[in-house]
């Protein structure tokens, strides 16, 4: 019998990337997907209208943030998730930390609250509202290293080593509400590291890459321990369908392979953005130095001639 996790029997043909790529997963992550293609695109193209610019590259990085979640929800590739572990742990990858990392880039915060109108005086419109959730102790609490860590690491633990990934994969609303988790963590462990938008924690540069590699250790660890297990640790994948010639020994080995691996991609991207916008911060700091300097030379020199002319006149 080949089971789907959804309580039903399907008969996978051998994975191939076209098929893989097909769009034949599940329509909520496409249907948000494009609104929020729609939606980051309506609010580009409204600040343009006002003469406002927006980088390109932030646009590109959450547009590719934006595919990558479609990628591994609504193709094919869902669908061999629900019955290989190693397809279903690049789902879980790629959402906890590819497609964060990407969103991010992209300000998505920091193009809302350029693009919507500030309220009428004494009033509170969307703008405000937001701003007053990105101040409050809410988010405070959900974006401080104390939080965003140990959720970081029991994603993977408390799932994976207890039977509530299988409790979750019995059914569609329990499979969406595992893959939307997944990207949430990663968008909340990754903002206060590598956003470029407002946040209540914003901690020096290297305190940033500290936390960034706090994290890293526990999914080698968690790679390996699924690597070395003897027998197989998940029920949902103890039986892969016989079409598709993979024992689920094999199978859970090269999942935690991906696990193991997986975590040196998004950490060289961090890594670059991050001395990248410390780069850019060290020039804006000199830049802003540099002006106050010549702003207190031309004191110094206008009261030196003040200095003169008054010599001059007493003279």
């Amino acid at each position: 019998m080949d089971h789907t996790g959804h309580g039903m029997t399907t008969e996978l043909p051998p994975f191939t990337l076209g098929r893989g790529l097909e769009l034949t997963g599940e329509p909520f992550f496409l249907t948000a997907s494009l609104l929020a293609l729609v939606l980051y695109g309506g609010a580009v193209a409204r600040l343009r209208r006002r003469g406002d610019a927006w980088p390109i590259a932030r646009t590109i990085a959450f547009v590719l943030g934006v595919l990558t979640v479609v990628l591994v929800t609504g193709t094919g590739l869902n669908d061999y998730g629900m019955v290989l572990f190693s397809v279903h742990m690049v789902q879980h990858m790629v959402l906890s930390m590819l497609a964060p990392i990407l969103l991010l880039l992209g300000a998505p915060v920091t193009l809302t609250l350029r693009a919507l109108p500030p309220a009428a005086r004494g009033r509170t419109g969307p703008r405000e509202l937001l701003v007053r959730l990105l101040h409050s102790r809410y988010a405070r609490v959900i974006t401080h290293p104390a939080f965003t860590v140990p959720l970081f690491i029991a994603s993977l633990y408390g799932l994976y080593f207890t039977p509530l990934v299988d409790h979750l994969m019995a059914s569609t609303a329990g499979h969406l509400a595992m893959n939307a988790h997944f990207l949430a963590v990663g968008l909340v462990f990754f903002w206060p590291i590598i956003g470029v938008d407002p946040g209540p924690h914003r901690p020096g540069y290297v305190m940033r890459m500290l936390e960034l590699f706090a994290g890293m250790p526990f999914h080698a660890f968690f790679g390996i321990a699924l690597m070395m297990a003897s027998t197989p640790m998940i029920d949902t994948y103890a039986d892969p369908p016989a079409s598709l010639g993979v024992s689920a020994l094999a199978d859970q080995n090269a999942a935690g392979g991906i696990a193991w691996a997986f975590s040196e991609i998004p950490s060289v991207i961090v890594l670059i953005a991050l001395l990248f916008q410390w780069y850019r911060s060290e020039q804006r700091q000199a830049r802003r130095h540099d002006r106050r300097a010549d702003r207190d030379g031309d004191k110094e020199l206008a009261a030196y001639n003040a200095y003169l002319a008054s010599l001059h006149s007493r003279r």
